[in-house]
């Protein structure tokens, strides 16, 4: 059994809200679980809530919350960039309400799987990351995935041909979308350090497990498969034997049918409870 308290602590001057699932025989391993933005606590169909029952029914104790800007916390939005203090706020009051706890995982889906990474490497506290779909988006890395999977997979449906055959399709439209993609798939980015180069970093200076759980039919999933095919330090590093990683055929990004939500919950709970 467990039950769930309503915990209220402070970030910079500003109250943030979180749940706090706690089993009758928690285990000194916890799960914080830190939400992808526009998000809050509950989740896409609940997934945020069910996962944290699912795994508190496991003798897994967790935190769900709301970082400034979001749900019913205080402050302004803000993005995944700008979580850090908020993770930090919520990490500390984890470990004071649970004193018997030992060490934490990180779990993230998208954006606030990334936000999870950049902080794990620097907290000793923190001994495990599950990251869902993490967030590694560049222009060239999204076009290119488009290229490959969306525009590919609409070249293979019956339908699609129908409503060519039919003049139901705008192929002009569609040659013009097609024409920016390729431009923008050869375009190498822009940014002084772009997104996958700082996942990396921070994924390499992590010392902990690390668990990996991508969407089949997710199109930024696509984008983080595509890294290793593309550079050798990232299959160097996925290859790593503290990294487990496995993918859910189908599943869409926030993996909204129950069957893989329920998968979801499974393998982060047998993962987390075999190290």
């Amino acid at each position: 059994m467990a039950h769930e308290r309503v915990l209220r602590f402070l970030c910079r001057g500003c109250w943030l809200i979180g749940i706090l699932h706690v089993p009758d025989q928690a285990i000194q391993r916890g799960v914080l679980i830190i939400t992808g933005g526009p998000q809050y606590r509950i989740g896409s169909h609940r997934q945020f809530v069910l996962l944290a029952r699912h795994l508190a029914a496991h003798n897994v104790p967790v935190m769900r919350f709301d970082y400034r800007g979001m749900g019913d916390s205080e402050g302004e939005p803000r993005t995944f960039e700008d979580i850090q203090d908020d993770l930090e706020a919520a990490i500390s009051e984890f470990f004071t309400t649970m004193p018997a706890m030992k060490e934490l995982v990180l779990w993230g889906l998208c954006d606030g799987a990334t936000a999870a990474a950049f902080h794990a490497w620097s907290d000793p506290r923190i001994k495990g990351l599950v990251l869902l779909n993490p967030w590694v988006r560049t222009d060239q890395g999204a076009a290119r995935t488009t290229l490959r999977h969306y525009y590919l997979q609409r070249i293979r449906d019956r339908e699609f041909w129908r409503k060519l055959l039919r003049g139901r399709f705008g192929m002009r439209a569609a040659a013009t979308s097609m024409g920016k993609l390729a431009v923008a798939a050869s375009t190498p980015s822009a940014q002084v350090e772009a997104l996958p180069d700082r996942v990396y970093q921070a994924l390499r200076q992590f010392r902990g497990q690390i668990l990996i759980i991508l969407a089949g039919a997710d199109l930024g999933a696509r984008e983080f498969m595509a890294l290793p095919r593309q550079h050798a330090h990232w299959r160097k590093l996925l290859a790593a034997p503290q990294i487990h990683q496995t993918v859910i055929p189908h599943a869409n990004h926030t993996f909204a049918r129950q069957a893989w939500r329920d998968e979801v919950a499974t393998i982060c709970t047998n993962w987390i409870r075999q190290w």
